[in-house]
């Protein structure tokens, strides 16, 4: 970023520019003067010494369709942030610079970040995938921008759908049953702690009906809450890459149809892989910006 003397139009930053050194690693200028702010695209004779003369200027943003603003908490390396910033910031500019921690200074151009459906069941609140890649989003300095559109189902809603007396949860974790199923005076119980069997009704996974027929070898009502099978059904309705999680994978990240699958218990390790895979389905559709 500099301040420069001339007035920020493509001829006089050209004028200005040319023959001056940049240093080896330099591709963008932020210029700025009383007039606004300024984004260049410069070419230099070599990319070897230290320094090398400017040799070419092209203009990537104008004053009047760029927008400069302080937001000295955020990360500018990170695409994602750039993004929100400039959604949240100033929806209206084509080009957004942003000064933020420590004093760094990063832009975006034409910002479109690439859209990811996260399909979730809640409990727990924060919805545990969706939070997850937020905050791998929050560091990934080698994705796109992104942005999350969560799709979330209420396992107490989920439950409500066939009502009963009696409803067996996977586990407390989360407070699952603790919601709407208690206003119904229903009972609830959680496999993980294996209960006294009762007339109640399974609201679980493959996984989690796969135990209860280990621990009580006869047939019960269910309710499938597997967000991968929830998901299978958003992503055939939808041309947006989807990502979810199921249980019944423990050590690696699918991807099937523009459906992306993480493990139940997913690291944030896992969590950025399905998220690469995601934006990999994702960038054929829509092209990433600057």
């Amino acid at each position: 970023m500099a301040s420069v003397p001339v007035p920020l139009d493509e001829a006089s930053l050209r004028a200005h520019l040319v023959g001056r050194p940049a240093y080896r690693h330099t591709r963008y200028l932020v210029a700025r003067s009383p007039g606004g702010t300024a984004v260049v695209e410069v070419a230099k004779r070599s990319g070897a010494p230290l320094f090398s003369e400017i040799t070419a200027v092209t203009m990537v943003a104008r004053p009047d369709e760029t927008a400069f603003v302080e937001v000295p908490e955020a990360d500018t390396g990170v695409p994602t942030v750039l993004g929100r910033i400039a959604a949240d910031c100033a929806p209206g500019a084509r080009c957004v610079v942003v000064r933020g921690r420590y004093g760094h200074v990063g832009f975006i151009v034409d910002p479109a970040p690439l859209r990811v459906r996260v399909v979730e069941v809640v409990p727990p609140q924060p919805a545990k995938l969706v939070d997850q890649a937020s905050r791998v989003l929050e560091l990934a300095e080698d994705l796109p921008p992104v942005g999350l559109v969560p799709e979330l189902t209420d396992l107490g809603a989920l439950a409500g759908s066939s009502p009963a007396d009696h409803y067996l949860f996977p586990c407390r974790a989360g407070g699952a049953g603790a919601g709407p199923v208690g206003a119904w005076a229903a009972a609830v119980s959680y496999l993980d702690e294996i209960p006294p069997r009762a007339d109640w009704t399974l609201v679980g996974c493959a996984r989690s009906r796969a135990i209860h027929d280990w621990f009580y070898d006869d047939p019960v009502a269910f309710v499938d809450m597997c967000p991968r099978q929830l998901a299978r059904r958003a992503a055939a309705g939808g041309t947006l890459p989807v990502l979810t999680k199921c249980c019944l994978l423990e050590d690696k990240v699918v991807a099937e149809d523009g459906l992306v699958v993480v493990p139940w218990g997913a690291s944030l390790a896992q969590v950025r892989e399905g998220l690469g895979r995601a934006v990999a389905i994702a960038s054929a559709a829509q092209p990433a910006s600057l």
